[in-house]
């Protein structure tokens, strides 16, 4: 988007451990330590930090490490239905997210700047730096509401960027009596799960 905001807060990085051949811990150098970026629709960045198609997880000979690489290439939905997914997710000043639902348990936390969580029923919560959600399937939206900066000499406001960090594992179907609660992911930018 060419009138997006000047992003103020830092790179992402994720390191990732494996073992060497003698069972002592070591950082992987399988994979870049530069987080990965996907722009979505409403111009937030969602940073895939790691997956796992897995549970429990497959460590032995870093297959998770290959299933994480496979998912860089071609990213998954918002949830893998048999593994986890953990994101960073970056939001534009002001922006609000379409609204949506996800068939996982999500905690989404609340990094830098301040967040308003939406629900369909109108309820909100504002969240705050170290706040965490979290999410049992509910239809919902986030905001960024995080308060512009002012330069104290010259009045300017500069918009704040808001970053939260979220890890999604499935659930089973969900009911409310007989109806079926489904994912709707519809305008966030991101494919459906499978």
């Amino acid at each position: 988007m060419a009138d997006r905001p000047p992003k103020a807060i830092r790179p992402l990085n994720r390191f990732i451990t494996t073992h060497n051949s003698t069972g002592e811990a070591i950082f992987s150098d399988a994979l870049s330590e530069d987080m990965p970026i996907q722009r979505v629709g409403d111009g937030a960045d969602f940073s895939l930090a790691y997956t796992s198609s897995h549970f429990p997880a497959q460590l032995n000979k870093d297959a998770d490490i290959t299933e994480y690489n496979a998912y860089l290439n071609s990213p998954p939905g918002i949830t893998i239905s048999t593994g986890n997914v953990c994101r960073i997710v970056d939001m534009q000043p002001g922006a609000t997210s379409p609204m949506h639902r996800t068939v996982s348990l999500d905690y989404g936390v609340v990094l830098e700047g301040e967040v308003e969580l939406i629900l369909d029923s109108g309820e909100t919560r504002l969240m705050k730096r170290g706040d965490v959600a979290v999410q049992r399937g509910t239809n919902h939206a986030w905001r960024n509401v995080t308060p512009d900066v002012v330069d104290p000499v010259t009045g300017e406001k500069t918009p704040q960027w808001a970053r939260m960090l979220y890890v999604l594992a499935p659930a089973q179907e969900m009911f409310i009596g007989d109806k079926k609660l489904g994912e709707v992911v519809d305008g966030i930018g991101v494919r459906a799960s499978t």
